[in-house]
């Protein structure tokens, strides 16, 4: 019998939060975990397709994980997530040492699936791609967390947008919505439990209603998710800019539980190309959803995604991202250079830019947005006070690092256990990150300087 699995997870939130809900499931089924596919009966693969490289990065690693097979004929070789879903039985074929392959909306057979494997073993594999049916995801009440002060939660899964480029609503299927009452069970229960932050998962996270009464929206889940009493913080992710309505923005203005930093991916700056990416607003309406933010009652530090050498893209029209994002001034970025995905309707366009060219825009759009974070952060952070959510040991190994609500990495020295606060005085910034320095500290060595002088 199986007794003790590993789980290795590439992409996104969700895919780190399934990953969790997978270990659950083993557990349950009364498997350990281990700290090294090395010492695994059982080597599971959570895998992103949304950029052409992460599957890339699958098949590689799993070349290195077949090795494994040889030493041990009883070891079994997963794939679940997205690439499992858009490849199916495919996967087997580029793969065949792969046992089992298990879409995402299968997650929640993975022990029966096991348990067929187990009674045919040498038989034939798994493959489970199909799409549910129903428009609530599965309930898998046995997450295992791999995080003591951060709770995931799934409030809903899919997307209906079908942007051009995109190939999640073929990965994940439509929206399917969580009733509120689970949602706001399971963020009490990780309250009570300890957890001190909450962040609420989602494909088009802000398009969320309750399926049983479609009135309650995104902006009555977030009130009544941020007023849990013991909750420190609230965020969310990923939203798309179309679903956000005056009543999320009203929302998230007046609650100071939720951070006050908001990703909104833009993608481009270019009305022609946000229309061939099918992206449902203009350029002109995206920032007037910028304004609102600005406006909403307290500041709001603004993050977004930016795809560069979309197929058809043209100099002025790249011009035209470089000029909104010296408008907006985001405070941090995540750029991309297009690659095409299959069953995206974008695979099909003609004109792709040569990869030189993606290379130089990346690389000024870059250059750019790393001296309007520099300049954003000696402004905004230098010599100022900030609360931190302590996360961890720094790279460095010796000091510990914790993020702000405005998701800023600051590192500073001490010994502050993970999941505690503490105020920090920002003593010096790169683009990237801060230093910092203990705001208690600083004042007990003032109060030393000044005994010292008395005597």
């Amino acid at each position: 019998m199986l007794q003790r699995f590993y789980i290795e997870t590439f992409g996104c939130q969700m895919n780190e939060h399934d990953s969790e809900k997978v270990a659950g499931l083993l557990a349950h089924r009364g498997m350990v975990a281990v700290n090294s596919p090395e010492e695994a009966d059982l080597f599971l693969l959570n895998t992103c397709s949304v950029r052409e490289k992460a599957a890339q990065k699958m098949y590689s690693r799993l070349g290195e994980i077949k090795k494994q097979k040889g030493t041990n004929p009883n070891f079994l070789i997963g794939v679940l997530g997205c690439v499992a879903q858009q490849e199916g039985e495919a996967l087997i074929s580029k793969a065949p040492f792969v046992d089992l392959v298990v879409g995402t909306h299968m997650v929640h057979a993975l022990p029966d699936l096991l348990e067929e494997i187990e009674q045919e073993r040498g038989g034939r594999r798994r493959v489970a791609t199909d799409f549910m049916e129903s428009t609530a995801p599965v309930e898998i009440p046995q997450v295992i967390r791999q995080n003591s002060f951060r709770a995931n939660i799934t409030i809903m899964e899919g997307c209906n947008k079908h942007c051009s480029f995109c190939i999640v609503p073929y990965t994940r299927g439509r929206e399917r919505n969580r009733p509120a009452k689970a949602v706001m069970d399971e963020a009490r229960r990780v309250v009570d439990q300890g957890f001190v932050e909450i962040l609420l998962l989602g494909q088009t996270v802000n398009s969320y209603k309750d399926p049983h009464n479609r009135r309650f929206k995104f902006a009555d889940l977030l009130s009544e998710v941020a007023a849990i009493p013991g909750l420190r913080r609230l965020r969310f992710t990923s939203p798309h800019p179309r679903e956000f309505d005056d009543d999320s923005i009203s929302v998230i203005g007046e609650m100071e539980t939720i951070c006050n930093q908001i990703h909104l991916p833009v993608q481009s700056g270019s009305n022609p190309i946000l229309k061939r990416m099918r992206r449902q607003y203009t350029r002109e309406r995206y920032l007037e959803l910028v304004d609102k933010f600005r406006n909403c009652g307290r500041s709001i530090a603004l993050s977004t995604d930016i795809i560069v050498g979309f197929i058809g893209e043209k100099e002025a029209d790249f011009q035209e991202t470089l000029s909104l994002v010296e408008e907006v001034q985001f405070e941090s970025m995540f750029s991309f250079k297009y690659s095409p995905r299959p069953e995206t309707e974008a695979q099909n366009f003609e004109g792709d830019l040569p990869e030189e060219e993606k290379t130089r825009r990346i690389m000024a759009l870059q250059r750019l947005q790393k001296g309007i974070q520099l300049r954003l952060h000696r402004q905004r952070y230098l010599g100022r006070c900030r609360n931190v959510l302590v996360e961890g040991t720094a790279r460095d190994g010796v000091r510990r690092y914790g993020r702000t609500t405005t998701n800023k990495i600051v590192n500073f020295p001490g010994n502050d256990q993970p999941g505690t606060f503490t105020e920090v005085l920002i003593t010096d910034v790169g683009p990237n990150s801060m230093v910092g320095q203990k705001l208690e500290e600083i004042e007990q060595n003032q109060r030393k300087q000044a005994y010292g002088t008395r005597i």
